[in-house]
């Protein structure tokens, strides 16, 4: 309960208090001037009922602006959980799309190691096919050699 609230409470109270130990005098009568016409009535009465109108007047007034709020935040809640999805959805497209950007670039670089292991299988093969034939033309070489120095020896006999 708001302190306003309490404090209206309290005042109709002590009011009601006042109306009750003094009731004898709030329902005497006296005549009373509307302007146009004079009339007899308990002027404790019509001021009491005056009153009542204004407090229940004050209260529908009080309760339309609470209700007023309460729809106000209502509709607040409901853009505040609409704008959450929209950013929840968002941030999801962003997971998404780096997924799909780190996927390509693995995939890319995938590739990439392939083929240059691919050009590295075929320069080793390439170095070794040289190197086979630099091999083997050194052999040849030195069998040439050795033929030249077992012939020279046959024909040298007392050598």
């Amino acid at each position: 309960m708001g302190v306003r609230t309490f404090f209206a409470l309290l005042v109709l109270v002590l009011g009601g208090l006042f109306a009750w130990l003094n009731w004898p005098e709030v329902t005497r009568t006296a005549p009373l001037s509307l302007g146009f016409t004079r009339v007899e009535a308990p002027l404790g009465l019509v001021l009491l009922v005056a009153l009542g109108v204004v407090t229940l007047l004050y209260l529908l007034f009080t309760l339309g602006l609470e209700t007023a709020a309460l729809l106000e935040v209502r509709r607040y809640a409901r853009e505040l959980l609409h704008y959450k999805k929209l950013a929840e959805d968002a941030e999801q497209s962003r997971f998404t799309e780096l997924r799909r950007y780190l996927e390509g670039e693995f995939q890319a670089l995938r590739e990439a190691e392939r083929e240059e292991l691919r050009a590295l299988k075929e320069e080793v093969a390439e170095t070794l096919e040289k190197h086979g034939n630099t091999l083997a033309a050194y052999i040849g070489e030195l069998e040439d050699q050795i033929l030249r120095l077992l012939g020279e020896r046959k024909q040298d006999p007392g050598g």
